[in-house]
């Protein structure tokens, strides 16, 4: 199987206010560079909870837990980290100066490698933990306890900077909101640069005909647009350098998006091109020399989408 294979494509969508314990599969377990994004509350009188990424989902015998992430709200806040293996736990490791606080709001990130996870509290790094189990293992995620989670996504890093040691920024998903109705205006005061990115995650809708990408340097010139087609299934860019010219390529040999199927597609600049991932599959770059990145005020997005983040 190819890497255009249309199967690579699969991410699946979040999960939007789950009555928990919760339990769902990830799909493609864990790979290198995925994330699990948990946003949620937690209990004004919160004693423990619990995000555990276990190797199935058997009520017994009890799955193993390669990464069991722990927080406590006693008389000292900590958050304990473990490995269950055949039934027995592993000697704990205790993280303390946790910072959640009953009855506040929380962002947990967790950023998978080979055989660790990092995790984040609100977009600051808090703790490294290395399983003793293979990830490659692990097809399920469990929340349980004390919090309400308003909503789990499964994300993909950036797949054209490895060396980036930082975070990724992971933008809080919206369900149904107002401010990312469709046609939807982002606006970009300060122009783009090199390495900048857009990172736009949606649903598309159930009867498809396409859906649009376009930036603008006024609303009455569109230089660049990221085009889909269902009825051709064809995903092209189109240029428009001036009114003389316009230039179309097609940009993946399969057509990768599918009516009700969540994406995640992330724009990156460079040196005179743009850079395309989809669902943190590369599908190559579009070369732009005659495009002046500072000029570009607005990405506007059309078509059938819902959409849950735009982030740039």
């Amino acid at each position: 199987m190819g890497p255009t294979s249309p199967v690579d494509f699969i991410l699946q969508p979040p999960v939007f206010h789950p009555v928990l314990p919760y339990i769902t599969t990830i799909f493609g377990g864990l790979t290198h560079g995925k994330m699990v994004l948990v946003q949620g509350v937690v209990l004004a009188e919160a004693e423990r909870f619990q995000v555990d990424f276990q190797c199935g989902c058997s009520v017994m015998p009890r799955p193993d837990i390669a990464i069991h992430f722990n927080p406590r709200f006693r008389s000292r806040p900590h958050v304990i980290c473990n490995t269950l293996q055949n039934g027995r736990w592993l000697e704990e490791t205790k993280f303390p100066h946790l910072p959640l606080k009953r009855g506040e709001a929380f962002q947990l990130l967790f950023l998978f490698g080979q055989d660790e996870v990092q995790v984040s509290v609100n977009g600051q790094h808090f703790l490294q933990y290395r399983s003793r189990l293979p990830l490659a293992r692990v097809d399920t995620v469990g929340v349980f306890g004390d919090i309400m989670v308003k909503s789990m996504a499964f994300l993909r890093s950036n797949p054209f900077d490895a060396s980036r040691t930082e975070y990724p920024v992971a933008h809080p998903m919206q369900l149904n909101s107002s401010k990312l109705a469709v046609p939807y205006c982002h606006p970009l005061p300060r122009g783009l640069a090199s390495r900048d990115t857009i990172t736009v995650r949606g649903l598309v809708c159930p009867v498809p005909e396409g859906f649009s990408l376009s930036l603008r340097e006024d609303p009455s010139h569109v230089p660049l647009r990221l085009s889909t087609c269902f009825r051709t299934r064809a995903l092209m860019w189109s240029s428009f350098p001036d009114e003389a010219l316009s230039h179309a390529e097609k940009v993946a040999a399969c057509f990768p998006f599918h009516p009700q199927r969540f994406f995640e597609l992330l724009l990156v600049c460079e040196e005179g091109s743009f850079k395309l991932a989809l669902n943190g599959i590369p599908l190559g770059q579009y070369d732009t020399p005659w495009l002046s990145w500072d000029r570009i005020t607005e990405l506007w997005i059309e078509g059938d989408v819902t959409l849950y983040s735009v982030l740039s």
